[in-house]
């Protein structure tokens, strides 16, 4: 199935675009706390089992964001570099840090079990704005994957991978999500990010191998290609 890296890079890059935020779609439908009571202290007794489930799948759908994002920067090698090597990182430091958050959803799971649900969100709220939790996992962290995605796709468009409606779409899905209360139009708002992504990963998946090796830098002293590190190793 694969040739070389170069053929899986491309692959795993176009996978991972259309699962990753696929996974994050499905995840808000899944959630008890879309349909009902968004405070996780209560949703999850309304339906553990499937609380669980949802929150599994928004941890794994930030983890493979944040390679999802390395791999557009792929696309980005022969223009808006620096740009790319700039907003691509921080975008990947956003979404693992946003990972990392999903582990206070056990927590108040447990929490709601032992105390009501006004009291559970006193005692996480106090949990989470403990300065070493804010500035060690918060802020400005998690806003490096909500704006970075969208600036680093305007980057994807400019290098000409994208069209302009992308790096729009996904400004508009998760800013929306932002400002409204999380439930049924959250299905929505995340299903737009869902969609443009999946374009790209569509598209990359429909390249050819020569078309992917193509936006490696070119042969020059001191710089390698897939084609000419192989000349050199056989």
């Amino acid at each position: 199935m694969f040739k070389d890296s170069a053929d899986f890079r491309r692959v795993a890059s176009g996978t991972l675009l259309i699962v990753a935020p696929l996974l994050q779609a499905i995840a808000v439908v899944l959630d008890p706390g879309t349909w009902g009571d968004d405070r996780e202290a209560v949703s999850y007794g309304d339906n553990p089992a499937l609380a669980q489930v949802q929150s599994a799948m928004y941890h794994w759908a930030y983890l493979l964001m944040a390679l999802a994002a390395l791999g557009l920067l792929h696309v980005m090698r022969r223009r808006a570099v620096v740009f790319g090597h700039i907003v691509g990182p921080l975008t990947v430091l956003g979404y693992v840090n946003l990972s990392g958050m999903l582990l206070t959803d056990p927590v108040e799971w447990w929490l709601g079990r032992h105390h009501s649900p006004e009291e559970s969100a006193r005692i996480l709220d106090e949990m989470l704005n403990l300065p070493g939790v804010v500035f060690g996992f918060q802020m400005p962290w998690l806003f490096f994957a909500i704006f970075g995605l969208p600036i680093l796709l305007v980057g994807v468009w400019r290098a000409g991978f994208a069209h302009w409606w992308v790096p729009l779409a996904v400004a508009l899905g998760y800013g929306t999500s932002l400002v409204i209360p999380y439930g049924p139009a959250t299905v929505v708002a995340w299903a737009v990010p869902a969609v443009a992504l999946g374009r790209l990963g569509v598209a990359m998946l429909r390249m050819s191998r020569e078309e992917w090796i193509s936006y490696y830098p070119t042969a020059a002293p001191g710089r390698t290609t897939p084609d000419s590190y192989a000349n050199t190793t056989a």
